[in-house]
């Protein structure tokens, strides 16, 4: 109804490319504008002056030929000023920034090896801006943004990749495992010998109380017995010691019956084998020595 009664309106964000007899004549912004269809203006088309966005993806092979697939996301608009050259000079601006972003990756991943593809994406996506602003800007167009937005290697690459990443994994985690086995062992090693250490020690301590012991008892008995000489004094203190060895062992109930000789004369006796056992040890020790 508008263009019957020669009105026309334009969007917002948006421009129409107004013609006189089929020659450019002006751009009309948003709004409502006189178009007098019968003194031979038309509309042409209208134009988007917003922010377009464009996914491209190109495959490629990189130096050390493997195939990778690089998405570069790209951004462009046209301008108020440029809008005739946007809107006559290109068919289809969105192939023509596709060949120009397949040119440029196509020229730069060959030179790399894969692991240098991923590390420079950003390289890679500053040429593409580069190449792609120097060529568009003759058609009118603005490159806002260019981004490497994926990069994906074959599906046996990845594969691959991921398996080395699990196998270095792999052997660090072996590598931890086995340091951390080798310190438990040395700790445990230094943990029993230390205790060791301190049992001897304690044995040692015990052992020398014991014949401290003994001797104070010795010369206490002597001086509060007169006629007592040590030997006899010391043969007390063994038989004792020996009754009170008996009567733990028969106290315990882990021992069945136990047979010993009884009597004076066998009291005697074992005070005789003690102090020979006690003597040959003696003479032992000194042939060692």
């Amino acid at each position: 109804m508008g263009q019957v009664c020669g009105l026309y309106q334009v969007d917002q964000s948006t421009i129409a490319v107004k013609e006189k007899f089929g020659k450019f004549s002006t751009v009309m912004g948003p709004g409502c504008h006189c178009v007098p269809w019968c003194c031979g203006v038309n509309i042409a088309g209208v134009l988007s002056l917003r922010v377009q966005q464009l996914d491209v993806r190109c495959e490629t092979k990189t130096k050390d030929n493997v195939f990778v697939t690089v998405v570069a996301s790209v951004q462009y608009r046209a301008h108020l000023e440029t809008a005739e050259d946007a809107f006559y000079k290109l068919t289809n601006p969105r192939e023509q920034i596709k060949s120009y972003v397949f040119d440029v990756v196509r020229a730069s991943v060959p030179r790399m090896i894969l692991d240098d593809v991923f590390e420079q994406k950003n390289e890679i996506a500053k040429t593409v801006a580069e190449e792609l602003e120097k060529a568009m800007r003759t058609y009118g167009y603005e490159i806002v943004q260019t981004l490497i937005v994926d990069i994906e290697p074959d599906e046996t690459v990845k594969r691959a990749m991921n398996e080395i990443n699990a196998a270095a994994r792999l052997r660090v985690a072996t590598r931890e495992r086995a340091e951390a086995e080798k310190t438990l062992q040395v700790k445990r090693a230094e943990g029993e010998a230390e205790a060791k250490y301190l049992s001897g020690v304690g044995i040692a301590r015990q052992r020398q109380a014991i014949v401290d012991g003994l001797r104070e008892s010795v010369l206490a008995f002597s001086d509060n017995v007169p006629g007592t000489s040590p030997k006899e004094v010391m043969d007390m203190v063994l038989v004792t010691q020996y009754f009170d060895t008996m009567k733990e062992i028969g106290a315990s109930s882990r021992n069945s019956t136990v047979f010993i000789p009884h009597g004076p004369g066998a009291v005697r006796d074992v005070a005789e084998q003690i102090r020979n056992g006690l003597l040959q040890g003696d003479a032992g020790r000194t042939t060692t020595h």
